[in-house]
């Protein structure tokens, strides 16, 4: 008993450093991030059963406004800075082509026509020339027509297959596999018509960002985009975290713990009003790394990967993730050695396309693939074009 009590009289007092660690770790991890991060969407403390419903909601209300207003731009006649895309130019620099195919749920969103008119308005922002040429690859083959697709059509070139490959596509075995070839249709036409230094492939849910074009300009202009297979633009915000099978990221993640451990320890000498106690020292270098490593995973990488928007040149360029291909960059002709992969390959549930580029870019001597962060394009598609769909699409 007396043991205890000299133990409590030399580390539990305000002096002790194990008692300010302790006291900063409470109030912290209980109170301060609690507070801050429990409507942030990503963030380990987001009231889910409080605000998912109501979140999601909005979101859906405000892209239900975007399809309604790009609608209306699309009907309202032709805006002559969309009706240049329908004249394209032979090699280009880059080529943007969208897939699209006709949705049976959600039609009202217009997604297809929100990428569209962002793509018109942003792609006008690279000086005298426009940022990329745009073409739309309508990859329908039931027996309705795109509306959408159909309603670009005097604004953009929009490439379709024939009856008889839309009649032989219908017959694939499985969506995945349906999928896959609609891919592939695009990837090669979009290089046959055009023949592009650089080809892009959006899907027609992914929403480009404002500095879209200048991020992937300054990507093309790096020496790893000479010899990758890919660069991915997008994954999903719900898998961005430290805590990830990604080897890359455990480096990140220390690293920022190390980097944001030492700047406290430095400048605690000159200013310290609580009068804590720690020093430079290994134990004390080893609290406060873990410290910092577990504050940025309980807030949410996302938010800290946002800080880079700031720069194009700040953008993260990491090994590819596998999930999701809404947007792809393909620089040089890797397209077209990404078509023949596909080709070569039989997709089905647990063995889509994104996974299929996965292992081939591992496991062929000579290819690699990346992934840029934080995202260039939003997820804007809460309705599937071909899988299920929920009564009420959520956030998460």
């Amino acid at each position: 008993m007396r043991q205890w009590k000299v133990f409590f009289s030399q580390h539990m007092r305000w002096s002790s450093a194990l008692t300010q660690a302790l006291t900063l770790s409470v109030i912290t991890f209980c109170v301060v991030l609690p507070l801050c991060c429990h409507r942030l969407l990503y963030s380990y403390y987001f009231f889910r059963f409080t605000y998912l419903n109501s979140m999601s909601d909005e979101v859906l209300q405000k892209s239900l406004e975007r399809g309604q207003d790009a609608l209306h731009f699309w009907q309202s006649g032709s805006p002559m800075e969309s009706a240049r895309f329908s004249d394209v130019a032979q090699n280009p620099e880059l080529l943007v082509t969208v897939v699209t195919a006709r949705r049976n749920e959600g039609r009202d969103f217009h997604y297809l026509l929100q990428v569209m008119q962002q793509l018109s308005r942003i792609a006008g922002g690279c000086g005298g020339q426009r940022c990329a040429e745009v073409l739309l690859c309508d990859v329908e083959s039931g027996p309705e027509e795109n509306q959408d697709a159909k309603l670009l059509e005097g604004h953009f070139k929009v490439i379709r297959r024939s009856s008889q490959e839309q009649q032989a596509n219908r017959e694939s075995p499985n969506t995945f596999e349906r999928e896959k070839r609609d891919y592939v249709f695009c990837l090669r036409q979009g290089w046959e018509l055009v023949k592009p230094k650089n080809m892009i492939l959006l899907e027609d849910d992914a929403l480009p960002g404002e500095d879209f074009f200048r991020v992937v300009k300054d990507l093309l202009s790096r020496r790893f985009a000479l010899h990758t297979l890919y660069i991915k633009l997008y994954h999903p915000e719900r898998l961005q975290r430290y805590w990830n099978p990604e080897p890359y990221r455990i480096l990140e993640w220390v690293g920022l713990g190390l980097v944001g451990a030492t700047a406290l320890l430095l400048s605690i000498p000159y200013c310290n009003p609580g009068s804590l106690s720690f020093t430079l020292s290994a134990n004390h270098l080893v609290f406060f790394t873990l410290y910092f490593m577990v504050t940025a995973e309980l807030i949410g990488r996302h938010y800290l990967l946002e800080v880079r928007r700031i720069s194009p040149q700040l953008y993260a360029v990491s090994p590819a993730t596998e999930c999701c291909t809404p947007a792809m960059l393909f620089p040089g002709n890797a397209s077209l050695r990404v078509a023949d992969f596909l080709d070569g390959s039989f997709c089905y549930k647990g063995n889509a396309k994104d996974t299929v580029l996965y292992r081939k870019a591992r496991t062929t001597p000579g290819e690699r693939a990346h992934s840029v962060e934080p995202n260039l394009v939003t997820h804007i598609g809460a309705y599937s074009s071909v899988r299920p769909n929920p009564l009420r699409p959520k956030l998460l």
